[in-house]
């Protein structure tokens, strides 16, 4: 079974488009969108397992050059 989430992404001003691409190019990411409100970037991604997930997160989306914080919504399914 796969785990998927949304990841939520807050940016530096003007940097949303330049972040929703790079991510968009990453093995693991299935959407990512700029958008308006308190975040600016919304994500979904998939991994194997939650520590995959974990690293996806920790290794290389929040390595993407203009991020400031990001907030992971796994997805459940009730």
């Amino acid at each position: 079974m796969v785990v998927q989430a949304y990841i939520l992404i807050q940016t530096e001003v003007g940097k949303a488009a330049h972040v929703a691409q790079a991510i968009a190019n990453l093995k693991g990411i299935t959407l990512a969108e700029d958008v308006t409100g308190p975040y600016d970037v919304i994500v979904r991604a998939e991994a194997r397992n939650v520590d995959e997930l974990g690293k996806l997160v920790v290794a290389r989306v929040q390595s993407v050059d203009g991020i400031t914080r990001t907030l992971t919504c796994p997805v459940v399914h009730i």
